[in-house]
């Protein structure tokens, strides 16, 4: 594992990044989701993405070791992730996204096409997607919670097998001790969710715009997804024209931790077709 600090346009905006495996070919860059860093990303996947890819992990602006202020929007956000992409020197990349990482992918795809080989989407939804606008009432019940218990609320469903499933990956998210990242600052807090509601609004544009994504897009999505409801993938699945969905049963939003070897099998055949 390697990493630094990539130095951008904005003087006052320096990226953090990690990049896994040494493999030749196009990189593959990891966009996380809402109020994460480099470290909440599982290892199951980032180590199994790399035994096949290179994978370049970052932190968005103002988040974890990044520094600058979080834009407020998820366009803002795209413009970030392509300035580091162009940085780091790629001309080409595949993208994964997860949850808000899959709403600035699919920015990044729609104002930025020529930079994009292969997509992976998952827990993610187009703009205006249903169910995400529920977003408060949902961190609203979770206020009491400890930070375990959030994850599991929040990426997994009630069962036996999917609670056990999403308590073996927070451990290995959680088993870096040392060199974390910094906990989410208020005002980059605020900045994403403030974005990801302004994606939930109503856009009926939203599914005509991916219907011009020339790119194959996996899409990956727990069947009782509760923040980005399933529905949202079918949707999304049925208007991209080089699309494939796989839905995970029993799993929520964190689907692809819940099976984290069936899905990187299935994004690793993916990228290498």
């Amino acid at each position: 594992m390697s990493g630094s600090g990539a130095d951008m346009p904005d003087p006052a905006a320096r990226f953090a990044y990690r990049v896994l495996g040494d493999q030749p070919g196009i990189p593959l860059v990891l966009l996380a989701s809402l109020g994460s860093s480099m470290d909440d990303w599982d290892a199951a996947i980032t180590n199994g993405l790399a035994q096949k890819h290179r994978v370049i992990l970052f932190d968005n602006k103002g988040v974890g070791g990044s520094t600058g202020e979080a834009p407020a929007t998820i366009a803002g956000m795209a413009e970030d992730a392509v300035a580091f992409i162009r940085a780091m020197g790629f001309a080409k990349v595949n993208l994964m996204g997860f949850s808000m990482g899959g709403f600035i992918t699919q920015q990044i795809l729609l104002t930025e096409p020529g930079l994009v080989n292969k997509v992976i989407l998952t827990g993610t939804g187009p703009k205006g997607s249903e169910g995400l606008s529920d977003l408060p009432k949902i961190i609203a019940s979770t206020a009491n919670l400890t930070p375990e218990e959030t994850f599991l609320t929040f990426g997994f469903t009630r069962s036996e097998a999917s609670l056990r499933a999403g308590k073996a990956s927070y451990e290995r998210i959680q088993r870096r001790k040392t060199d974390r990242d910094k906990p989410l600052n208020q005002q980059a807090a605020g900045a994403q969710l403030a974005a990801v509601l302004a994606w939930a609004k109503p856009y009926p544009d939203a599914l005509n715009e991916l219907k011009t994504i020339p790119q194959p897009v996996l899409l990956v999505q727990g069947k009782n997804d509760v923040p980005v409801p399933v529905a949202n993938a079918v949707n999304a699945s049925h208007s991209i024209p080089n699309a494939r969905l796989v839905v995970y049963p029993d799993a929520g939003h964190a689907a692809f931790c819940q099976y984290a070897e069936e899905f990187v099998k299935e994004a690793n055949n993916f990228l290498g077709e």
